[in-house]
């Protein structure tokens, strides 16, 4: 057997290529991944598979000749908020496939913001096409609902992600917190500038070492270099590419304050403190979920004294989850694999 995966892979987001690493974890042996990639020599590198450029079409098709299934991997793939035009790319492909007879499957998916009566006719249909669903919180599941169409709901895979120790890590001065922002609209040059006061004096209330984590260069890199200058000698930025080391860097780290869900995923799976800082209703969704502390970045306080308070409490009273809770959410999240068995056993 033969799947061809798509998602937004190779584009260096440390999120994406995570629910692409879970993905291969997943898959049952006998399935050979053919990936659909930005970066297909990258993607070829780091795991080993077949990879063909995304958006060339006549590999593309001959990739989709080639293989007995389509899988939509993780993520919020389907939505027309921050992209009017990847709705219909990943849409297209879809339909593609049913139409060439191919297995279907939506895996682990994020589904909206759909705004536009086009790209919420196409989801459905694509959806209703599907041979298996899983989605990864409530809402996706809900719509789907409303459309009659079934799902299997299940945490983000990335709970059930493998990591990898990283090396170094444990020479650097402890406690560390690890802090992961990007680049957004509403992270607007004023309200960075009080993150960036706040997290000064978090760091000298807490003297903990301070780990600025770009989950994706392109977004998040300029951010980072802009606060490191502010916490000199006790911050350290840290660009790790294999998400399983990504993921690692959690277990030597006492709490997280992020905006990227995925960030606030793999450290909540390893134990972490989390402090979110949402900027998009899936990490809205999260917090809702976890009961995770935090603030919609449109309602963060103007006042940087505000934010380090809140942020110590959390550091000195907060609880991660249980090592129970974090059992059942990568016991669950292993149900996306499932999925997989029951499509490629059939």
């Amino acid at each position: 057997m033969r799947a061809l995966l798509s998602g937004y892979y190779g584009k260096g987001n440390g999120g994406d290529e995570a629910l692409l690493a879970t993905l291969l974890q997943m898959l049952p042996p006998h399935v050979t991944p053919v990936v659909l990639s930005g970066n297909p020599e990258a993607t070829r590198d780091r795991y080993g598979v077949e990879s063909y450029n995304r958006m060339a079409i006549l590999p593309v098709l001959q990739a989709l000749r080639s293989c007995d299934a389509l899988i939509w991997g993780g993520g919020s793939l389907i939505q027309d908020v921050t992209s009017t035009i990847s709705p219909f790319y990943y849409g297209g492909l879809m339909a593609l496939a049913q139409i060439m007879g191919l297995k279907t499957i939506a895996w682990a998916q994020g589904i909206g913001p759909l705004k536009r009566p086009p790209t919420r006719w196409l989801a459905r249909q694509n959806f209703q096409g599907c041979t298996k669903i899983s989605v990864r919180d409530r809402v996706s599941a809900d719509l789907l609902a409303q459309w009659q169409i079934p799902c299997l709901l299940a945490p983000d895979p990335v709970w059930a992600l493998d990591s990898k120790p990283v090396p170094g890590l444990w020479d650097l001065p402890a406690p560390r917190v690890a802090v992961t922002l990007r680049n957004h609209p509403q992270l607007t040059a004023a309200r960075l500038a009080n993150l960036t006061r706040a997290l000064v004096d978090f760091q000298t209330a807490t003297q903990a070492f301070i780990l600025l984590l770009p989950f994706q260069k392109s977004e998040d890199l300029e951010i980072a270099e802009a606060i490191q200058p502010q916490l000199k000698d006790v911050s350290k930025i840290l660009c790790l590419e294999d998400p399983q080391l990504l993921k690692g860097i959690y277990k030597g780290v006492e709490m997280v304050i992020g905006m990227r869900l995925h960030s606030l995923i793999m450290a909540a799976s390893e134990g972490c403190r989390c402090f979110a800082l949402s900027y998009d209703p899936k990490v809205n969704r999260l917090m809702e979920e976890l009961e995770m502390p935090g603030w919609d970045l449109s309602n963060l306080p103007d006042d940087p004294n505000i934010i380090s308070t809140t942020w110590i409490e959390h550091y000195a009273n907060g609880e991660p989850l249980s090592p129970n809770q974090i059992h059942s959410l990568v016991d669950r999240a292993l149900m996306h694999r499932d999925i997989l068995n029951t499509v490629f056993t059939a």
